[in-house]
């Protein structure tokens, strides 16, 4: 097996995180710091920064209410807290999809790096929803613009068309089927406007409503969930 298919099987991260884990020196295999292309064979020790990893047998997914403030990230010494620390879980599992600090709402956590790289495939276009206020009035234009698609120059591309629906005065709910690095708060900072509040609600099938989580809890989805999410993503 490929070493970063390997990794991702493990539940350590994505495929594309882990090549990066890869390039900075810090994957070995029995004993030897692994280059791109390596492979695990029967037997063979893989350690990630020293500590020895396994493929995951029981395949979970993992509902989690990320409160603001809470880092998506791994490892990060300058973090306040990352969303493996508050979370707590027994077994090692990882986001599929970041959200940003000051964000908060539904993240997917699990140990199947499969589901992982299916859902965060970008050209599938897997819906994310969220909940967005703002800090002007949100008028017919603004809906108009953030709709069809806003050029956001410090990434040097136009977000695609998505669904966005006035729910308040200052506030509306978008579907994204992209996820560009801080791509909302960009899209209205291109437009004039500031974020006070992102909530993401729902990713693909699973919403956060169905399940009455307060901001730092989690629920393990049943293995009918899972299937349905597994379906959705192509796997």
């Amino acid at each position: 097996m490929r070493l970063n298919k390997f990794i991702a099987g493990c539940g350590v991260c994505s495929r594309r995180e882990a090549d990066k884990l890869i390039e900075e020196g810090r994957v070995s295999i029995n004993g030897e710091i692994a280059g791109f292309g390596a492979l695990v064979l029967d037997g063979d020790t893989v350690l990630v920064d020293g500590k020895e990893i396994s493929l995951q047998e029981e395949k979970i997914v993992i509902a989690y209410y990320k409160p603001v403030g809470v880092t998506c990230t791994e490892k990060d010494k300058f973090a306040q807290k990352t969303v493996i620390e508050d979370l707590g879980f027994e077994k090692r599992v990882t986001y599929a999809g970041r959200l940003d600090k000051e964000s908060e709402g539904l993240l997917l956590m699990t140990n199947d790096g499969d589901l992982i790289n299916a859902m965060m495939r970008g050209a599938s276009g897997h819906e994310k929803e969220y909940e967005v206020t703002v800090d002007k009035e949100v008028t017919a234009d603004f809906i108009r613009a953030m709709s069809g698609g806003i050029y956001l120059k410090e990434l040097d591309k136009k977000t695609r068309p998505c669904k966005v629906k006035k729910t308040g005065k200052y506030s509306f709910d978008i579907v994204l089927t992209q996820g560009l690095n801080r791509q909302i708060r960009r899209m209205c900072d291109a437009l004039g406007f500031s974020v006070k509040k992102l909530k993401r609600i729902r990713v693909m099938s699973v919403r956060l409503e169905d399940y009455n989580l307060k901001p730092g809890e989690h629920i393990v989805l049943t293995k009918e969930e899972v299937k349905k999410l597994c379906k959705d993503a192509g796997l």
